[in-house]
């Protein structure tokens, strides 16, 4: 038979396309990742590991959250958490039942049990100087802390934390004092 044993002219045969799995797979879970990781502006804040009573307050204060600080508008985070929160872009970052900061903290180098501590609006707050410029501020006095990072973008250089008294409400109705 002429041009072989075809029934069909070559041209015409279905081709028969096969990728292996080890060379589709990867390419699948990099679309996978892709379509899946869009966060859609969320924040990224690493979520603490409260106890069990801290862990009640904090959902509680996660509850009476205002849906804005410093004018700007809540964002939601990643990973999802009731012990997290965030505004803005950079994120103003809230944590809460983290551990007891540093400088608070007995025998820790950075131990200061004179470091000034300020009240807002019946809130006391630890201020700290981050290397960026930005403040990160954490309750006293309160049975959960409570963390807020400001960006240096909003705190300037006078380190304006005029934004921790968007949260007085919420930490005063939420987190008891006492430790």
């Amino acid at each position: 038979m002429p041009g072989g044993p075809y029934l069909v002219p070559p041209y015409a045969r279905p081709v028969r396309f096969s990728i292996r799995p080890r060379v589709w797979l990867p390419f699948v879970a990099v679309l996978t990742a892709v379509g899946c990781s869009s966060t859609d502006g969320a924040a990224k804040v690493s979520a603490p590991s409260p106890s069990a009573a801290e862990a009640g307050y904090c959902r509680a204060l996660h509850a009476k959250l205002p849906d804005a600080v410093n004018g700007m508008k809540r964002r939601t985070t990643v990973p999802a958490s009731d012990y997290t929160a965030a505004w803005g872009d950079p994120a103003i970052e809230l944590r809460c039942g983290g551990p007891r900061p540093e400088i608070l903290t007995p025998g820790n180098e950075h131990y200061n049990p004179s470091a000034d501590a300020m009240e807002l609006n019946g809130v006391s707050w630890l201020p700290e100087r981050l290397p960026g410029g930005g403040v990160r501020a954490t309750t006293t006095l309160r049975k959960a802390f409570v963390e807020v990072v400001i960006p240096s973008k909003y705190t300037g250089e006078a380190g304006d934390v005029s934004a921790l008294t968007d949260f007085a409400d919420a930490v005063r109705q939420a987190v008891p004092t006492g430790i």
